[in-house]
Order: C-alpha cells, then sequence, then structure tokens
C-alpha cells in the first residue's frame, strides 16, 4: 500500500504568534484565597481554620457566650454574676438563673482545612484542565493570562464548595446553639463568599 502523503499550508507564518503566546505563561501566576489586603477579619478566620488554634485567657477565663446571650457582651448585661461555684455567668430569673456565658481556660479551635485540604484532592483535575488550556493556547484562541484566570476561577470555586460541603470536625455543642447550624466552616456565609482570585504579573 503506498504511503499517502500530508501536505499542510498556513496562510501566515504563526510561530511568532506562538512564542509569545507560550511566553506570556511565564510573566503571570494565579493567586487564589482569601487576602487580608480586601478583608483582615476574614483572612484572620481563615487562618484559624485551615491550621487550628488554642485560644488562653489572659486573665482568669475566656467568656464564652450561650444563645441566651443574644450577642450582647457580658459589659451589656445587667445583673450578671458568676454563681458560687460555678463555671459560668449568669442572671437571676425569679427562681431560676440563666447562663449568659460558659468560664474556661482555654478554648482550641480544631484544624478544618479547606484550601490545601482541596489542593490534595482536586490536584490532578486542575492539571487535566491546564492542558485542555494549553491547547487553546497552542492553536492561538486563547492567551496565557486568560488561562490563568479560567485556572483561578475554577481553583476558588472548589475551595467554596469545600467549605460548603465540610463536617468534619463538628461544631461543638454550644456553638451549633449559638449559630443556629452545624456546618463548621459556614455562620453567615462571609468566609465562602471572600475566597477569591487574582492574576499577578511577574516582576
Amino acid at each position: 500500500m503506498a504511503r499517502k502523503r500530508v501536505r499542510v499550508v498556513t496562510k501566515r507564518d504563526v510561530i511568532p504568534d506562538l512564542i509569545k503566546a507560550l511566553e506570556e505563561l511565564n510573566k503571570y501566576s494565579v493567586e487564589i484565597g482569601i487576602f487580608a489586603s480586601d478583608d483582615s477579619f476574614y483572612a484572620m478566620i481563615a487562618n484559624v481554620h485551615e491550621f487550628g488554634i488554642t485560644i488562653r485567657a489572659k486573665g482568669k477565663a475566656l467568656t464564652i457566650p450561650t444563645a441566651e446571650a443574644k450577642g450582647r457582651k457580658a459589659s451589656e448585661i445587667p445583673g450578671l454574676f458568676q454563681p458560687k461555684g460555678k463555671n459560668i455567668l449568669a442572671v437571676q430569673d425569679g427562681d431560676k438563673l440563666i447562663t449568659m456565658f460558659i468560664l474556661v481556660k482555654s478554648v482550641t479551635i480544631p484544624e478544618r482545612s479547606f484550601v490545601r485540604s482541596t489542593f490534595d484532592e482536586k490536584n490532578d483535575d486542575w492539571v487535566k484542565f491546564v492542558e485542555g488550556q494549553l491547547q487553546q493556547i497552542v492553536d492561538l484562541k486563547i492567551k496565557g493570562k486568560t488561562l490563568y484566570e479560567r485556572l483561578g476561577a475554577l481553583i476558588a470555586a472548589d475551595i467554596q464548595d469545600k467549605i460548603t460541603t465540610l463536617k468534619s470536625p463538628a461544631n461543638a455543642k454550644l456553638t451549633i446553639e449559638n449559630k443556629g447550624s452545624s456546618n463548621p466552616l459556614v455562620d453567615t456565609g462571609g468566609l465562602r463568599a471572600r475566597v477569591t482570585w487574582r492574576v499577578v504579573k511577574q516582576v
């Protein structure tokens, strides 16, 4: 069987454009997370959950609010006192006590990684995504910066999904009562909403 020759004809030399497109990949990178420059409070919250932390009282004790405190500080609740022999702050209501705060020496917030764990779980998927995007660069359909923008959006969405679905370690019973929810990383949705990405130019 005779070999069939294939002749490829291009209307113009695309090599310079291809080199330029590939070189652009080295000019940018993508950063994903919760940036302190956008919101330092949520950046701190993210760091606490990602790595865990033990908070110790500087004074006699930490005051952990119950649902009865309704978001108020101890100084904002009249008649608040510590019953003898009890590690609580309460108010008297007739013959009964209403506990407003639990007094503890320390509180440990366990590690609930949602950034590193997502990278571990999704890395192979992201590699396949990038391979497909590189083919589009070779075909001169997109630019290098566009690849990073798409990758950033994908990773941020995966991290947000992790925040929504993470169930362990579970919240403490008191935390669940205060939040009205058992999802350990979701209260108002502020943490999830602040997961974002940005394409930065290399200097």
